[in-house]
């Protein structure tokens, strides 16, 4: 059973379909005491970097999934909830993560090298490059996923990032380090490739009870 981590900011409902569409069980709990009964966790998120780190730590949560981590429970955290994964954010001021993995969330630009204007936030469909074999993307041929985001990881850890999106720079969509994976698109809404996503983090889930 995956556990999606409730703490008021993310976005549950498409998530947990996507879920029930692959005839997997799941719970939605913020409490740490059901969460436990979890195999795996989901972490979700949209909104602010930093009100998101204030609730985790408020509630416990920060240090619970952390513990939970620690012990080899596998976690998957998307959009937002990706981006908690890494070490900081400069979102409305410099504001520590989760610190699984090495790196700082970081705004677009706005503009490319020759001073040309682009959209932000990067909304809409882009190509994955797949970069690092992983049993989350195992199966899964390159295609177009679904992204709405105006900040995006910047790390130095390049074994980290399994798979990139071009939008003026290199944006990690996939990250994985052993038990720890991130997207920062939404499996939930970018198709039969998403779902093949959220798949393999299922098999990751049942894999580690094995």
């Amino acid at each position: 059973m995956i556990g999606i981590i409730d703490y008021g900011m993310g976005n549950l409902f498409s998530v947990s379909k996507a879920l029930e569409r692959l005839n997997y069980k799941y719970m939605i709990s913020g409490d740490h005491n059901e969460l436990v009964k979890a195999d795996g966790l989901l972490l979700p998120g949209v909104g602010s970097f930093k009100d998101a780190m204030h609730i985790l730590n408020e509630t416990g949560l920060t240090e619970y999934i952390k513990m939970q981590v620690s012990q080899g429970k596998p976690l998957l955290g998307i959009c937002l909830g990706m981006q908690l994964l890494f070490e900081e954010s400069e979102e409305n001021g410099l504001t520590k993560g989760l610190g699984l993995l090495q790196g700082r969330v970081v705004r677009f630009r706005g503009e490319d090298e020759e001073g040309t204007p682009y959209k932000v936030p990067h909304m809409g469909w882009n190509e994955l490059k797949f970069h690092h074999e992983s049993p989350l993307l195992s199966g899964v041929e390159q295609g177009y996923v679904y992204f709405v985001h105006s900040y995006h990881v910047s790390t130095q850890d390049k074994d980290v990032v399994l798979a990139s999106s071009e939008y003026d720079v290199n944006v990690p969509a996939v990250v994985g380090k052993g038990n720890v994976f991130g997207t920062q698109f939404h499996p939930e809404k970018s198709g039969d490739l998403g779902i093949e996503i959220l798949q393999n983090f299922a098999k990751i889930v049942e894999k580690g009870r094995e």
